[in-house]
């Protein structure tokens, strides 16, 4: 259960949906996401929120395909949902689907 919804949270995900969803939308999503980085060409550079970063560089999203990795941890993942997942420390589950509310769209199959 999340939010303030109070709804049981079963039934399958359609993570191909929030995911094509949140790349049409993948520079607000991920400056949400991310809110210190900057726009460089077709990626997001910003600092990693899960370790000290000093400066901007190693971590990047690509606004194109959702791609993102931390270069100087090996961290990444192939689209916005595990973006997402990795930043709150959610399982990909839970961040798919408050991802998807926060988008305005059902994450239910």
């Amino acid at each position: 259960m999340i939010g303030g919804g109070g709804a049981v949270r079963s039934g399958r995900i359609d993570f191909g949906r929030v995911n094509q969803v949140a790349l049409g939308n993948a520079v607000a999503v991920v400056r949400g996401l991310l809110p210190e980085g900057r726009l460089e060409g077709h990626e997001y550079v910003a600092r990693n929120p899960l370790r000290p970063d000093r400066q901007l560089g190693s971590f990047k999203v690509n606004i194109s395909s959702g791609r993102w990795a931390d270069f100087a941890t090996g961290d990444g993942g192939g689209d916005l949902v595990s973006l997402a997942a990795f930043v709150s420390g959610l399982p990909q589950r839970e961040a798919a689907i408050r991802l998807a509310e926060s988008m305005g769209v059902s994450p239910w199959a």
